[in-house]
């Protein structure tokens, strides 16, 4: 059996553009890269790092593959977040991608069809236009929200336009130093 449960970094109203890096996202004319930064500590970092022992594959778009691969993939700096993104078996979903050989344990799948022929528990981090894909085919089991306590006014949003009807239970919360709610939700069957 194959569950997919996705964690998404995002504003009060929604925006889930550009977390970290004031240049790590700027379609659109978006400017306000790296909004994330400032709401870091502790309770956040153990939250995060409880996904990350979880079992299981990685999934992502391909914009965040490609941001990952480039942060991730030929660091060296002792961080176990660094040997767990560069070990993990990582999916990325792409119709334009030639291949996935420039980061180890990466394969390329081309369509949500072939999400759904996964086996196994998949995680992905971001990749908000691939999560919107696998809500819409009914595919998304859980969602971590990592709701910051800041509006933004634009940017890309998690749900923009129309999403199915989808129900969820709140199964978790914790409200970090900095305000940052991590809400967990699992989808009612």
């Amino acid at each position: 059996m194959r569950t997919i449960s996705t964690t998404m970094f995002m504003t009060l109203d929604g925006v889930v553009q550009g977390l970290g890096r004031p240049d790590e996202d700027t379609r659109g004319g978006f400017e306000h890269g790296g909004w994330g930064a400032r709401y870091q500590d502790d309770v956040l970092a153990e939250e995060m790092a409880k996904g990350m022992a979880a079992p299981g594959a990685m999934l992502f778009g391909r914009r965040t593959w490609q941001d990952f691969l480039h942060a991730w993939a030929s660091a060296e700096d002792g961080n176990p977040f660094t040997a767990h993104m560069n070990a993990a078996r990582k999916y990325v979903v792409s119709s334009t991608l030639p291949d996935a050989d420039a980061w180890e344990n990466s394969v390329l799948l081309r369509s949500v069809e072939d999400v759904a022929a996964l086996d196994g528990d998949l995680s992905i981090i971001g990749s908000a236009a691939l999560v919107r894909s696998l809500h819409a085919a009914g595919l998304v089991d859980r969602y971590t929200l990592v709701i910051h306590p800041v509006a933004l006014g634009s940017g890309t949003r998690l749900f923009e336009g129309t999403a199915p009807l989808t129900e969820f239970e709140l199964t978790g919360c914790v409200t970090t130093t900095k305000g940052v709610i991590v809400a967990h939700y699992s989808r009612t069957p």
